[in-house]
């Protein structure tokens, strides 16, 4: 069930930064194959439009942004000369939206707005964009990089835990009924390749991975395990499952007294803490998760306050790394909400918990009506994943999963 997160003033003029504060890019070449919007649905960036819904301004900076190809920051082992190249060559589907998660979590993010059929005005252009960058001769290219000397680990964990979420999101589509079942079953075959080879990558390294990575970054190990984790409920990969609990519970299992006092560090866009303890619900049961939740986090209030736990500040939404603290706040909100869940329904705590998501989720959500690209590349993606729940509407919470 999506839950409404309030009314949202979208300002408009913001809103369209992605695309209107930034200088359009010069016509692709051919061979770059990038899709051109065509405006065929109503354009949240147009002032004639009010009211409009945030989620069509998300989708509007997630089509603005996947194929735009710069600015980029890329994280490219060369192996030759042969491997100097611009993005849209290197990885064909995923070179927007400035690195190559970000393209891929703003794919997903128009697949979970079109699948919840959140934004239906949009549905035509979102299934074009879609149906352009998962064609098989890209997906080909984004295997053949993949597959090239010295990147195993590219975009571990982050960006591979994104490209899992997004054929999680597909899977569930084209397993139910429809028109978009059918759209989104040649996609998502397109892209099982892809998916296979990233299933390998992480089945191998997981058994070497001797400490959880604790950082509040891209490199966290927790945030990817729960998507890992939800990804294997979904397409049913026992293996996967069983990898990632042991691992889950080996990890974690016996800390205590996390140390939020610590928190947030200058870049975060992760909590540390919280999300080792949305991690925990989802391998637990409820009377397990609560027992190890007091000793992990004792200090929860009981009393339903909301002010136990300040909110991330941003002072310079321009750079690209202090705007982190943004995404910070989005991504406290879905693991407060993903924590109440996995609580017993009279567990004193929860109040406090979902109290606390409601204030950074919205102090988040204003964050992504900035003009500047550093942040709303990717906080649309943030926002969404809290505003619509996805990670409680899963089958993952269930620790037998």
């Amino acid at each position: 069930m999506i839950y409404q997160k309030g009314l949202i003033a979208v300002m408009i003029a913001l809103l369209a930064g992605c695309s209107v504060a930034e200088e359009e890019e010069a016509p692709s070449s051919p061979e770059q194959g990038v899709f051109e919007r065509r405006n065929v649905a109503p354009d949240p960036a147009d002032q004639s439009l009010a009211p409009r819904s945030a989620e069509q301004a998300y989708a509007r900076i997630a089509l603005n942004c996947i194929n735009k190809q710069y600015p980029n920051k890329i994280s490219h082992v060369l192996n030759s000369a042969a491997d100097v190249a611009e993005p849209a060559k290197l990885t064909p589907a995923f070179y927007g939206c400035f690195d190559w998660h970000s393209a891929v979590h703003g794919h997903w993010l128009l697949t979970r707005l079109w699948g919840q059929d959140l934004v239906p005005e949009m549905d035509e252009e979102i299934a074009a964009a879609l149906a352009a960058n998962f064609a098989e001769e890209k997906i080909a290219g984004e295997l053949a990089y993949f597959r090239g000397d010295g990147r195993a680990a590219f975009e571990r964990p982050y960006g591979i835990a994104w490209f899992l979420q997004l054929t999680t999101e597909l899977r569930e589509i084209a397993n139910g009924d429809g028109g978009k079942a059918e759209q989104a079953k040649p996609w998502l075959a397109a892209l099982e390749p892809l998916e296979a080879a990233i299933v390998a990558n992480i089945k191998d390294w997981l058994p070497k991975l001797a400490y959880p990575i604790r950082l509040g970054t891209h490199n966290q190990s927790a945030f990817a395990f729960g998507l890992f984790l939800d990804w294997a409920a979904r397409s049913g990969d026992n293996e996967m499952a069983s990898l990632v609990r042991n691992k889950t519970l080996a990890f974690h299992g016996k800390d205590r007294n996390c140390p939020m006092a610590y928190e947030p560090s200058g870049e975060d866009f992760l909590s540390s803490c919280l999300m080792v303890a949305d991690l925990m619900r989802r391998v637990q049961d409820e009377s397990e998760y609560a027992s190890w939740l007091s000793g992990f986090l004792p200090a929860i209030p009981t009393d339903g306050s909301n002010d136990w736990l300040a909110v991330g500040i941003v002072n310079d939404p321009t750079d690209g790394k202090l705007v982190h603290l943004d995404g910070l706040n989005l991504s406290r909100a879905w693991a407060l909400e993903g924590m109440a869940s996995g609580l017993p329904s009279d567990d004193s705590r929860r109040a406090s918990l979902l109290a606390s998501a409601t204030l950074h989720g919205d102090s988040g959500e204003k964050a992504v009506r900035t003009p500047h690209y550093s942040g709303s590349h990717w906080l649309a993606s943030f926002a969404t994943y809290w505003r619509t729940q996805r990670g409680i509407d899963s089958d993952s919470s269930s620790p037998d999963s």
